[in-house]
């Protein structure tokens, strides 16, 4: 980076501190004030945060303006209770509720917008459910429901809520445009517009954004590329009121897997853990014949490419005698594109790969695929070239009837959804040097002539091609009647009590698979040139195509069915204005996932929906100088599957259950008349397995009953102290705590994932209505390691090891225009 220029912004921010002393007024806060907020997710109605007997946390629009979050996902890190994975890039990263283990993405929370989700599912096989959400300025609040009332408003979602809510348009005009830059060479620009049409009647937002960079670690080419815009439009009338909107999202992300470094977790020689990655330019075009005819092209430089559009309704209507009707539907159309690399393992060196690959003692050759120029790598590095394409739609509808007591009210609603997943997947592998910017490699065994079998171990660079071929849908029919009661017993005591009724269908189809190769395809494989003579070598040479796989003509159909109840019951003692305690027991269910499904396709009878049971206890004290809230929670969790997809095509297929035992702790503190704020959350855990025993694929037994979840940790936290150096000058400091992890089950000790620390800094400056403000990332260069390697085993033997690293120091400036 350039790390001495944040250190440098950093240094003279503080420099100024030491010399220049102002007071900002409460409305320039970074945080809202708590005890005035009212909250809606994970609620019947607006309900003032003191009196909600719930987990929530809520950031406004300026709060996530000042915060300035790089995604979705560092956004979250915000949240206690939430263990989040952001190492993957903007999207595709990991979300771990209170402590339930899962393969990933947001498999036990539901991502919404305005109350619905984004997808009904945010767990599907490489369909991340940060893939199809950006944080810009058309977003008014978050909020982000931990446990609780998850499983009373909505499906599959045990773990929590995150409800990103739109901004919509008032009588006065106002929007918000931004420019920013930064050191890994983006250019972004944000625009939000909102006013009003027609005074006190029609109302209209409109905005998005569009970004471009080389992204933070070096591809080689644009990582990131794209952009959104949601607009909605909004007529109110005497009894409520109707609006419509529409969103257009089309960006394309690279994705960060893991990486090599050395056991102790050093660099590794060639690679920097910082800014290096196997996404890279020099290996991003796939090109390889079929055993079916044809050939399969791909480019790396589309990364995750979503093409969402979103077109929804909400209508309010007040039908007299206290009793009111809401309803709200949307329908989401998606395409796609999804296309990593995925390590197959670690590397190896030169010598054993080709040993691994039946060559004996030194009779082998590396080439480089661009020029033929002959190379003696080190290190090797075989690398999944994974391609999935996905064509998924969701239409949602969520009726809702409100009954107003004198003390209280009364909900009663249907949910119904339908969406639909389609996927296809071609997997090959490829042969590279072990390096930043890695290099395709060619691979002979030279005590071969080239017309024998298995001279070549390589089809321009591919070890194997096209191994995994994937066709199959996944459609998924719920409905629930849920009803949830608010009520008041005295004036300090109230009660809430939810029950959700889900019966949910869902179905699907595989096409089966052989296997073939292109031995008598008469396609060249290789070619050697000898003075004037080339001479070309069919397939039957190579091994590179031995166990292609083939779609055939047979199908398999499942279905599946859920009966299943949802509960929760509360009580809340508001003590005074200030102070308020409160109890809740919650029962809930999530389904089981897509990769479940197709691994156990001819014998679902081993699924079970993942039952939890989630005690919470809170504390809550909100004043206009200081937050905090303590909520010490207890879960259990039975019949949870894992289904990580290895390397190989190969899924893992165990079952388990959980116990946790928790606390979250959040607060914000303003100090010497606000020229010090605080804010502050963390999480203390100990989450187990239990009932963890079985046979591995190998024939071995394990016994992981009472080892700690794997990838989550027992302790993290984030502090950021901001200075109000003037009213107009505001300096930060961020500073986030990872604690350790174990990488895998067994709670191998050798392997596990060290505790990290992570700093960032920022400072801005308001002229008028023009806001400048730097933030900066890791400063330190931190390698802070996320998670090892899920979908390869520790190879023991070697003192290297994949996994997956923070992204290395960098700094953003922006200019930002309210008028």
């Amino acid at each position: 980076m350039k790390r001495n220029s944040i250190f440098l912004m950093v240094g003279v921010a503080s420099l100024y501190f030491q010399n220049v002393y102002g007071q900002q007024t409460e409305n320039d806060s970074i945080k809202s004030n708590n005890i005035e907020q009212v909250v809606i997710t994970g609620n019947s109605r607006p309900k003032a945060k003191l009196e909600s007997a719930t987990a929530i946390s809520t950031f406004t629009a300026k709060e996530i303006q000042k915060q300035n979050p790089i995604s979705a996902a560092a956004l979250l890190q915000r949240v206690p209770g939430f263990a989040v994975e952001t190492s993957g890039g903007e999207v595709g990263n990991n979300l771990f509720a209170r402590g339930i283990p899962s393969a990933g993405a947001y498999e036990f929370t539901q991502i919404q917008e305005d109350g619905l989700p984004v997808f009904e599912d945010g767990a599907l096989q490489f369909a991340n459910a940060d893939n199809f959400f950006r944080v810009d300025n058309t977003t008014a609040r978050l909020e982000a429901l931990r446990g609780g009332t998850g499983s009373i408003f909505a499906t599959n979602s045990p773990g929590g809520l995150i409800n990103f809510i739109s901004k919509e348009g008032t009588n006065d005009f106002k929007g918000v445009a931004k420019l920013e830059t930064s050191t890994y060479g983006l250019m972004r620009t944000d625009l939000n517009l909102g006013g009003a049409l027609i005074k006190d009647k029609l109302f209209f937002n409109v905005g998005g954004f569009y970004r471009t960079d080389d992204g933070i670690r070096k591809t080689g080419f644009k990582a990131n590329n794209g952009g959104q815009i949601r607009m909605n439009l909004k007529y109110v009338f005497d009894k409520g009121y109707a609006k419509v909107y529409y969103k257009k999202l089309d960006d394309r992300n690279a994705f960060y897997l893991p990486i090599p470094l050395t056991n102790d977790l050093k660099e590794f020689p060639g690679f920097n853990a910082n800014y290096g990655t196997y996404t890279y330019n020099t290996i991003g075009q796939l090109n390889i014949p079929q055993a079916g005819g044809g050939f399969f092209k791909r480019d790396l430089t589309n990364g995750i490419n979503p093409k969402m559009d979103v077109i929804g309704a909400e209508f309010k209507y007040d039908l007299g005698n206290n009793l009111s009707l809401i309803n709200k539907t949307r329908y989401t159309n998606i395409n796609l594109n999804y296309t990593g690399i995925f390590p197959a393992g670690t590397p190896k060196t030169a010598a054993d790969f080709a040993s691994n690959n039946g060559i004996s003692g030194n009779s082998f050759q590396y080439s480089l695929v661009g020029n033929g120029q002959l190379v003696n790598p080190q290190y090797v590095q075989e690398l999944g070239f994974w391609a999935i394409d996905k064509q998924m739609d969701n239409f949602i509808n969520d009726l809702q009837f409100n009954y107003k007591l004198d003390k209280g009210n009364i909900t009663a609603g249907f949910y119904k959804s339908n969406w639909k997943s389609k996927q296809y997947w071609n997997w090959s592998n490829i042969l590279t040097t072990a390096t930043d910017k890695p290099q395709l490699l060619n691979l002979v065994d030279t005590s071969l002539s080239p017309n024998d079998v298995g001279y070549s171990k390589t089809y321009n660079g591919v070890t194997d091609m096209s191994f995994l071929l994937r066709d199959s849908q996944t459609e998924g029919s719920l409905n629930a009647l849920y009803l949830n009661l608010d009520y008041s017993l005295t004036d300090k005591l109230s009660f809430n009590g939810g029950i959700r009724y889900s019966n949910d269908t869902y179905r699907g189809y595989k096409v089966n698979t052989t296997t073939s190769n292109l031995n008598n395809s008469g396609l060249t494989a290789f070619y050697i040139t000898s003075g004037n003579t080339t001479t070309n070598y069919g397939f039957s040479s190579t091994t590179a195509d031995d166990n292609m796989s083939v779609l055939g003509n047979q199908y398999t159909y499942w279905r599946y069915d859920v009966d299943k109840v949802s509960y929760t019951g509360s009580l809340n003692y508001k003590i005074d204005s200030q102070n308020a305690v409160y109890g809740r027991f919650s029962h809930g269910f999530r389904s089981p996932n897509e990769e479940a499904y197709y691994n156990n396709i001819d014998d679902l009878s081993a699924l079970k929906p993942a039952l939890t049971n989630q005690i919470e206890l809170g504390y809550k004290y909100y004043s206009r100088t200081f937050d905090i809230g303590v909520i010490p929670f207890y879960s259990t969790l039975k019949n949870l599957s894992f289904t990580d997809i290895l390397s190989n095509g190969r899924s893992e297929n165990k079952f388990a259950d959980t116990k946790n035992l928790g606390v979250e702790i959040e607060g914000f503190a303003r100090l010497f008349s606000n020229i010090l704020e605080v804010t502050f959350n963390g999480t203390i855990q100990s989450p187990k397995y239990k009932n963890f025993k079985g046979t591995n694929e190998d024939g071995t037994t394990f016994d992981y009953d009472g080892n700690f979840v794997r990838r989550i940790p027992k302790l993290y936290f984030n502090i950021s102290p901001a200075v109000n150096i003037t009213k107009e000058w505001r300096t930060y400091v961020s500073y986030n705590y990872y604690g350790k992890r174990f990488q895998n089950e067994a709670n191998d000790e050798s392997y596990s994932l060290p505790a990290f620390s992570e700093f960032g800094a920022g400072t801005s400056y308001q002229l008028g209505k023009i806001r400048f403000a730097i933030d900066a990332t890791n400063i330190f260069n931190t390698i802070g390691i996320t998670e090892g390697d899920p979908r390869s085993t520790v190879d023991s033997g070697s003192n290297v090891r994949m996994a997956r690293p923070i992204m290395g120091a960098a700094a953003r400036a922006s200019i930002t225009l309210e008028f």
